[in-house]
Formats: structure tokens, sequence, C-alpha cells
């Protein structure tokens, strides 16, 4: 893909004295304790919608973008600028950071809902609304196998 590097997003940038990662693990875990004197968690637990699955060693607890950042270059973040970027690498305002497990978050990689879906069939609806919000938060275009593969979860919303 010409151009693109993950770096371009500059993730995982300060918030303070913490990153990113730090404040999405804080945000989203269950009984976080920090590190004395950093914000880096000892221990806690997070819960992982992709798969259903609950971490509980702060190393296997990964952070995923639901629009990943090579879809997101694909569908005109290449077109942004490097703040915009950052920015998009780093929202914690909407659902674009969630906590994974590292075998769902492998398995996803760079895909998008037309080639992956979570293997948590109840999560389907809940990642579509947030795929599409985050798509048009950010005026990033979607395919039209996306928009089928989004519609296909959407029908599983009550």
């Amino acid at each position: 893909m010409t151009g693109y590097a993950r770096s371009k997003f500059d993730i995982w940038a300060k918030h303070g004295h913490c990153t990113t990662r730090q404040a999405v693990l804080a945000r989203d875990g269950k009984g976080v304790v920090d590190k004395p004197g950093s914000c880096q968690p000892a221990k806690g637990s997070w819960y992982s919608p992709y798969d259903g699955t609950t971490i509980t060693t702060v190393s296997q607890a990964t952070i995923d973008h639901l629009v990943p950042l090579a879809a997101a270059w694909r569908a005109g973040a290449d077109k942004c600028t490097a703040d915009q970027r950052r920015d998009f690498g780093n929202d914690l305002k909407d659902p674009q950071l969630i906590i994974a497990s590292e075998p769902s978050n492998s398995a996803k990689g760079d895909s998008g809902p037309d080639r992956w879906k979570p293997q948590n069939k109840a999560f389907w609806c809940t990642y579509a609304e947030d795929y599409t919000h985050v798509k048009a938060k950010w005026k990033l275009t979607t395919t039209t196998a996306e928009k089928k593969a989004l519609g296909n979860m959407l029908d599983t919303c009550s």
C-alpha cells in the first residue's frame, strides 16, 4: 500500500503523563492497579468483546483500533494531515480503541468487516454500529463489501 506506515498515526501518544494505551487500559479495566509512580497497570482484568474472554495479565491485554489503521489509510486517511492521523490513532472519545485478546487482535489484523467478524456474535451489533460511527466521524469511505458485511451484522441488533 503506497505510503502507508503505522508510524504516520503516532499511536500511543501522551495524554498528560500517560500514553493512550495506558489510558485505555485504565478506562476499560476492572480493579486496575498501577505500578507505583506510573500509569502502567500492574494488575487488573480486561474484557475482550471480540471473543468474550476476560484477560487478567496486563501484557496479554492488547488495544485494537476498531477501524484498523491500514484500512483507514485505504479509506482516506492518506489525505489527512499528520495531526488528524495522530488524533485518529489515539481517539479516546469514540469507540475506536478497545481491549482485545491477543489471539482475536492478531486474527483481525488490518481487516475490515468484509474480511473479519468478531468470534463473539453477541458483539456483532455493537461492532457494526461502532465501525460505522468511526468511519462517518472521520469521513472515511466504506466499500460495498464492508457495507454488505456491516448490514448483515446490523441485522443482529434487537
